[in-house]
């Protein structure tokens, strides 16, 4: 799957769950559903968003976006359905094109720690997706651990 692929499925994965999430909350406040809808909705926009917030930085290195570039993908994925403008725009400026980074070039970017360990880990699938899942895990055990702010209601 190319970067371009593996963002934009995310980034509209992202953008459909705010679908869910505000569906689950009409429920509950508009139709006293009770909190199960927001639960159910909102957990599995939680996962998506984690996951789009991990492969927004993923290719964003691939890519040799900014950081600030990076930031923005991120945060537009708080904003509901924001990832879709940010993909058509990334696509329109060309910042999804091109294939994984999986060897050096005379690019003196390609020779800093970050693009060797992005090298390393496209080079080892395997461990790359492992710790991406674990990563997504440990992410959203850790927010369910700590809860809302206000707490569960």
């Amino acid at each position: 799957m190319s970067p371009r692929l593996f963002y934009r499925t995310v980034a509209i994965a992202e953008a459909v769950t705010w679908t869910l999430l505000i569906t689950g909350m009409l429920l509950k406040y508009v139709g006293n559903a009770g909190s199960l809808p927001v639960l159910i909705g909102g957990s599995i926009h939680g996962f998506v968003f984690i996951t789009y917030a991990m492969t927004a930085v993923l290719v964003g290195v691939n890519q040799r976006w900014s950081v600030k570039l990076i930031v923005f993908a991120v945060i537009t994925a708080i904003v509901p359905y924001a990832t879709i403008p940010f993909d058509i725009w990334l696509d329109r400026n060309r910042q999804l094109e091109g294939v994984w980074r999986k060897t050096a070039t005379d690019d003196p970017r390609d020779h800093t720690w970050v693009s060797r360990l992005l090298r390393w880990f496209l080079n080892h699938p395997a461990i790359l997706i492992t710790l991406f899942v674990v990563g997504i895990v440990v992410i959203m055990t850790v927010l369910l651990i700590v809860g809302p702010p206000g707490g569960w209601k």
